[in-house]
């Protein structure tokens, strides 16, 4: 039962990130449309990390963090 709730609460943040994505790309360029984008992109984030949590999937494999290292110029010695 519990993997159900889990199902359907992750479907529907991930619904509700994909509404306000669609919502946003149709907006016309401005502050509004970068709020909007924000927001959908909080959602999706949000579903992720929620899905982290409760132990469904892993947040980032090793390979994606060391990718999105790189990408901002962060090396792994760093001090």
């Amino acid at each position: 039962m519990g993997n159900l709730l889990f199902i359907r609460r992750s479907l529907a943040l991930r619904h509700a990130a994909v509404m306000a994505m669609r919502e946003a790309r149709a907006m016309p360029v401005g502050p509004e449309r970068s709020a909007a984008r924000r927001r959908a992109r909080g959602l999706k984030e949000l579903a992720r990390t929620e899905a982290w949590l409760e132990g469904q999937s892993p947040l980032a494999d090793q390979g994606s963090r060391q990718r999105q290292s790189a990408a901002r110029g962060v090396t792994a010695f760093s001090a």
